[in-house]
């Protein structure tokens, strides 16, 4: 089994003027220093609270950092130009010297898509073909593309992602189908933060079954997971601070996603933290909704080694 890995968010809401650059490096600073393994942003075009973009958001965060790797969990990228987003991932895993993690979904047939130009008709055909025309952009010479929403003819794209062939595509999936294309297509997969542990459980067992369906090997397919957390020495108050911080994030109050959101003490944490673990996640991502650079201390002191110990 793979030993496992802890990450954290990377710092993105911020209102007109209410970013600090000095308290940002200090942040990458001390989160590399307490060990996680990597630190991830999330991506949110339209919303209610002030977000950053997250690949400036990372961008910024591989120059504060020597060590830790850096994500997002999901560009949706059916709502991205590939040829666009193939190169500045590339840039940046060029910049951070192969750093780099690429989490991507499809977003669902909900999202605004007339906002961005194009039709939500056949949205998962654009997802699949546009995975598809940036990996052959980070591996081939020259690309020509015949595709159903994009083509090229002897298109060069340099320089090529550090890694190679390319970092690693993680998917954000629900659905048993996309499930299923996440093992076809990707490298790992990455449960949401608003799936409660039961229901992560439930793809988990989906997702090694078509490992196993596939013949391939679930060594080389991490699974991870996203969690909303709170850690507070009152756990009422802890609960209370989440959801009104998921309440801010989301714009209104949704039972779902504050029942997934872990919130109490650090006893509480450790024992949530743990079923995720025991329900097959690999690499568990605190994304923090107060006090981020508070909360990472708390939990590198007081829930990963405990957990760790339990695991």
């Amino acid at each position: 089994m793979r030993p496992m890995r802890y990450a954290i968010s990377i710092p993105q809401f911020f209102g007109d003027g209410d970013f600090d650059p000095d308290a940002y490096r200090s942040y990458f600073a001390r989160v590399e220093q307490l060990g996680f393994d990597s630190a991830w942003a999330q991506e949110g075009v339209f919303g209610a609270s002030p977000q950053f973009a997250p690949l400036e958001a990372m961008t910024y965060a591989a120059a504060c950092t020597q060590r830790m790797r850096l994500g997002c969990v999901v560009f949706v990228s059916t709502l991205h130009s590939p040829v666009h987003l193939a190169k500045s991932l590339s840039t940046l895993d060029q910049m951070s010297r192969g750093r780099l993690d690429i989490g991507i979904g499809t977003g669902g047939k909900a999202r605004p898509f007339a906002a961005f130009g194009i039709s939500a008709d056949r949205y998962v055909a654009r997802f699949t073909e546009g995975l598809a025309l940036m990996k052959a952009l980070w591996t081939q010479p020259r690309v020509t593309f015949d595709g159903e929403f994009w083509q090229l003819s002897d298109a060069p794209m340099e320089p090529k992602p550090f890694q190679k062939p390319y970092p690693p595509v993680w998917f954000g999936a629900n659905g048993e189908a996309a499930l299923r294309r996440a093992v076809r297509l990707g490298d790992g997969f990455f449960g949401a933060g608003s799936a409660p542990t039961p229901r992560f459980a439930d793809q988990v067992r989906v997702v090694r079954d078509a490992l196993a369906s596939s013949g391939r090997n679930a060594a080389s397919f991490p699974i991870a997971k996203r969690v909303y957390i709170g850690v507070d020495d009152d756990g009422a108050r802890a609960r209370e601070r989440v959801n009104a911080a998921m309440e801010r994030v989301y714009g209104r109050r949704v039972p779902e996603i504050e029942a997934a959101a872990i919130a109490g003490t650090p006893d509480d944490c450790v024992r949530e933290i743990r079923a995720v673990a025991d329900a097959g996640a690999e690499l568990i991502l605190f994304t923090t909704v107060f006090e981020p650079a508070e909360q990472a201390e708390r939990l590198a002191a007081e829930v990963v080694p405990r957990v760790s110990v339990a695991g």
